[in-house]
């Protein structure tokens, strides 16, 4: 059973059910895995053997009372940590919360246990969320199990490296800019940014509220799918959650067949893209046209005021967010302070690195007095001539496929300019500006044995077709089944 670390949801479903093995066996596996490889990725923050194998007993002794809650029952699924989970570390890879524990789940917590799955694992991340390659974590790097010396992307690329490793059997990751599809081109996984909305945030520590949302990392289209018919739907508790029907994602793969309608943005094949990912995602877009799919060139003409308008849009929302974070109420609290203001200032600058603080200073810049105008609400009309763009390409087409990003990972340190990081999201930023589903797929490797991922990006609350699509092209590739050699 070395390899059950490898195997899919689907997979351990249906071995869980022939009683194969049991939920015990696999998370054991699963703990095997992480403790002969942990030391090379560092994909996590935290992780409690004795609760997953007690969450894992829980699994077999319903499956045996033929209780057995469906195809997540007893499946070790690691969260970012920055998803709360009652009683474990929630510390957003930051030292503002390094010692602080959940009193409380969130409701995509709440309904993985709902769903039977073994929590497992606080998976890390660049601080807070804010980065492209979780160099930002204050307690270390994530390394990429295709070759640890180089990043797995991020910001949850301490989600994207444990799948790809075998040190989970899913995970879920957030989105704000593409931190969930990034990594998941880098690490050779699948990865699923959902409709704005259609998850719940509830329980999740913000970065930018009008553009978090929490999706999954599967090793394949239909374990995103199981993952997602999970963990979606409304929720009271989230006053931006949409009223929206959620399908059997799953059962939808096989009914919704082609030939689709796609769309190639002609923005996004430019300067700035590696030849290697190019040539891979244009051998993608040939498939799709051998399958008789019409493939049509779409232009998103704003594409080139994405990355001023969300990193206007997103710090000043960052900034307002971790405003709560002051020393008093909770979180790091400086030991030496003289009064109350010097023991705000002392506890933030204790407590954030330096890309929060960063983030926090532009942020509050575009909202001060004089400045809003100018800055913030000029990029919230931007941003609405950016979703525009989009709504106008899905007259003619049923989706776009694009590059997930425009280079393939780099080492560890070699990026040192902050613009150079935030570049590797020019792909990724459109789609949660205007609040559409994503998902990167991966679609071939470099010369030296790095992934390539391929986005396709859907229509607001199509995760059904999006995912259909997707998995035509899977079906016809082996890449997902490639594992790293760690």
């Amino acid at each position: 059973m070395s390899e059950l670390y490898f195997q899919s949801i689907a997979e351990h479903a249906a071995g869980l059910a022939a009683k194969k093995y049991s939920a015990v066996d696999l998370t054991k596996a699963v703990i095997a895995r992480t403790k002969a490889v942990e030391g090379r990725v560092q994909a996590f923050n935290s992780f409690d053997e004795a609760d997953a194998l007690a969450q894992a007993a829980e699994s077999d002794a319903r499956r045996a009372a033929g209780q057995a809650r469906g195809a997540l029952d007893g499946i070790p699924i690691g969260l970012k940590d920055v998803i709360a989970v009652t009683g474990q570390p929630l510390t957003a890879s930051s030292k503002m919360l390094a010692n602080f524990v959940s009193p409380y789940d969130g409701t995509v917590t709440v309904k993985l246990k709902q769903a039977g799955a073994v929590l497992w694992g606080r998976l890390n991340c660049d601080e807070f969320a804010m980065g492209s390659s979780t160099e930002n974590s204050a307690f270390h790097p994530t390394g990429n199990p295709w070759d640890p010396t180089r990043v797995p992307g991020g910001s949850s690329g301490g989600s994207a490296a444990a799948l790809a490793a075998g040190e989970a059997t899913a995970t879920l990751g957030s989105d704000t800019g593409g931190s969930i599809r990034q990594p998941a081109a880098f690490c050779g996984v699948v990865g699923l940014k959902p409709t704005y909305g259609l998850v719940s945030r509830y329980g999740l520590i913000a970065f930018a509220s009008s553009l978090d949302q929490i999706g999954p990392f599967a090793r394949t289209v239909e374990d995103a799918a199981i993952v997602l018919g999970a963990i979606a739907g409304h929720d009271p508790l989230d006053s931006t959650s949409f009223k929206a029907d959620v399908p059997d994602y799953r059962a939808e793969l096989g009914a919704r067949q082609g030939p689709w309608r796609l769309g190639i943005p002609k923005e996004y094949f430019g300067a700035g893209l590696d030849p290697e990912i190019g040539a891979a995602v244009e051998k993608a877009i040939a498939f799709y046209r051998a399958q008789g799919c019409e493939i049509k060139e779409v232009s998103l003409p704003h594409t080139q005021y994405c990355l001023d308008t969300y990193y206007i849009i997103a710090t000043a929302e960052a900034s307002s967010n971790l405003a709560r974070y002051d020393g008093i109420r909770y979180g790091h609290r400086a030991k030496n302070a003289k009064d109350v203001v010097d023991l705000y200032f002392q506890s933030r600058a204790e407590g954030f690195g330096a890309e929060v603080k960063r983030r926090i200073i532009l942020g509050t810049y575009v909202l001060s007095s004089g400045y809003y105008d100018a800055y913030y609400l000029r990029a919230q009309k931007v941003r609405t001539l950016i979703r525009q763009d989009f709504l106008n390409a899905y007259r003619d087409v049923d989706a776009l496929l694009t590059p997930t990003s425009p280079i393939p990972a780099f080492k560890i340190g070699e990026k040192t300019d902050p613009l150079a990081l935030y570049l590797c999201d020019i792909y990724t930023i459109g789609v949660n500006l205007a609040g559409l589903p994503g998902i990167s797929v991966p679609c071939g490797f470099t010369k030296s044995g790095l992934p390539i991922g391929m986005q396709l990006i859907g229509q607001p609350f199509n995760e059904a077709g999006l995912l259909a699509i997707a998995q035509a092209y899977e079906k016809a590739h082996e890449w997902s089944a490639r594992h790293p050699n760690l």
